[in-house]
């Protein structure tokens, strides 16, 4: 982040995270500390070099950085507004994380990480009649959107003109492969920012999982506040990639992952409006 952008991050941290300028290390290095760990996956050792701090000080700033990040939630992680629909820009910008979940074992099934984060008392919210798209990992019910199996789907099996999608089921999978595409861009994007999510960490676990909802909504933070994102535009390598207001607490969510066949249908009929109108603007 440039200057500008790091010093609203002090702000913000100061302001509605409740980071405190002690008389000891002022709020801007510590901020400058944690967000170095943060990019070059340092120990706590070559900070002490860096900052001229022992090393009880760096790791005591670096929790307090913490803690008041992790309180930025309900301003960081926020809905995506609405796309108009005299929008001329084909790309959508948008680029940010609504919620992260950390903690979880590797080994955990998708479909049981997924149940634990919508059951949760401030997990994942999915209002009625809105969905997420998922992959086909995911069982396709309401408010998730997975793809056609046993169906073409990546992006390289339609790059030839020949090979140009023969049916509603088809061309649904290569709109939401290129959906996915943009989401697996947004993982680039957060791991080309900080090297600790790059590698294998030395931190204590518990540590780790709040640091990658700390970087999350670092990302965030950036994308909201700096005009231009450089990273935006750099490439982006393979070791990289990985796989509006906040929705109130009160509204009636889905709390439940079951397939239905008034789901399926819901899929069969957006596919088959999606495919006739592609169809109809080639003729």
């Amino acid at each position: 982040m440039d200057r500008n952008a790091f010093a609203m991050l002090c702000e913000l941290l100061k302001t509605c995270g409740g980071l405190l300028d002690d008389g000891n290390v002022t709020i801007e290095e510590q901020v400058a500390t944690f967000v170095n760990i943060l990019a070059h996956h340092t120990k706590n050792r070559s900070v002490q070099v860096r900052f001229y701090r022992s090393g009880e000080t760096i790791s005591r700033y670096v929790h307090r950085v913490l803690r008041a990040l992790l309180r930025l939630e309900n301003v960081l992680f926020v809905k995506p507004t609405p796309v108009p629909d005299d929008c001329t820009d084909s790309r959508w910008r948008w680029f940010k994380f609504v919620y992260v979940l950390s903690g979880w074992e590797g080994s955990a099934t998708d479909s049981r990480v997924l149940r634990d984060t919508i059951t949760r008392h401030n997990g994942l919210k999915i209002p009625f009649g809105n969905y997420y798209l998922a992959d086909a990992g995911y069982t396709n019910g309401q408010g998730f959107l997975a793809p056609y199996r046993g169906t073409r789907y990546h992006l390289q099996e339609w790059e030839d003109f020949d090979r140009a999608p023969r049916n509603h089921e088809e061309y649904f999978n290569m709109k939401h492969s290129q959906a996915r595409n943009i989401i697996k861009r947004c993982f680039g994007l957060l791991k080309k920012r900080r090297a600790i999510l790059r590698s294998p960490s030395f931190y204590p676990i518990r540590f780790q999982g709040r640091m990658i909802i700390a970087c999350a909504l670092l990302h965030n933070f950036i994308r909201m506040y700096m005009d231009v994102d450089p990273e935006e535009y750099t490439p982006i390598t393979l070791d990289e990639l990985p796989i509006g207001e906040n929705i109130p607490n009160e509204l009636e969510s889905i709390d439940v992952v079951e397939a239905s066949d008034e789901w399926s249908q819901w899929r069969d009929d957006l596919a088959g409006e999606m495919f006739d109108t592609w169809m109809s603007r080639r003729t």
